[in-house]
């Protein structure tokens, strides 16, 4: 790779680094049945409002705002040879300069134990099953606790600690910033990777948000059950049978 007079690298085009990362994928899978590389559906880093809401997280913050746009090409080229997301790690191979892929690792902290669950409460009654969590189907009282800046579900910048080793000595370099937004990509795919990654039980906050709407069904079948006790009781009392009888219509035929 040459490099200009102030140091910076050779251009390349767009079509020669999509076909060096296709090279470098087909090697690695050689090597390697497990490889998983990330792919992007259309255009959009995002398309559902859990990666949608993941990066904008990510860019609200100035820590990031500055250096996170470097990683979208790398997406949207085909760069990132293989991606994979565990409890409270992401760890990815990105394609760059070099003629072998970089190794990024991203550690993000398990939601604070405190903060899960007065969220949790905060649920109660407002989502009707998993699968509106899922979609993203809530009402925007809930939008505003779950992406509430250093308090909600989204990790701050203190919350999230990476590396890579390419030579770049920025704070964030390219291909840690692909890999967070790799991360929204994923999230598209299968929302409850989140939870996996902040380590928190999704069933948690589902139980939680129905528990209002159990208890309400309870009291329902307790009235019920009362009344029918209460009849049973006068019954009982009185040495009569209650049953239900049908009123003739008065101008019905004998």
């Amino acid at each position: 790779m040459g490099y200009y007079w102030r140091g910076f690298p050779e251009y390349v085009s767009v079509g020669e680094k999509r076909a060096k990362a296709q090279r470098n994928l087909e090697r690695l899978k050689k090597k390697n049945f497990s490889i998983t590389p990330l792919i992007l559906q259309g255009t959009r880093l995002a398309r559902t409002w859990w990666g949608m809401a993941w990066n904008t997280n990510l860019e609200k913050y100035a820590d990031y705002s500055n250096r996170i746009g470097r990683g979208r090409s790398y997406i949207r080229n085909g760069c990132v040879l293989d991606f994979k997301i565990n409890p409270g790690e992401v760890t990815s191979l990105v394609q760059g300069i070099s003629s072998t892929p970089y190794e990024v690792a991203i550690k993000i902290k398990p939601l604070d134990k405190k903060s899960w669950k007065e969220i949790k409460e905060q649920c109660e009654g407002k989502i009707e099953s998993l699968q509106e969590l899922i979609e993203g189907k809530f009402p925007r009282e809930l939008i505003e606790i779950f992406t509430a800046k250093g308090k909600g579900l989204f990790p701050s910048p203190k919350e999230i600690k990476f590396s890579c080793s390419c030579p770049d000595w920025a704070s964030m370099c390219k291909h840690v910033a692909a890999t967070l937004y790799g991360i929204g990509v994923k999230l598209d795919d299968d929302p409850k990777l989140f939870f996996l990654l902040r380590k928190a039980e999704m069933d948690d906050l589902i139980t939680e948000a129905l528990r209002d709407k159990s208890k309400k069904m309870l009291k329902k079948a307790e009235k019920k059950t009362s009344r029918v006790i209460k009849d049973l009781d006068a019954a009982k009392m009185f040495g009569i049978d209650i049953v239900k009888t049908k009123i003739k219509n008065k101008w019905s035929k004998k």
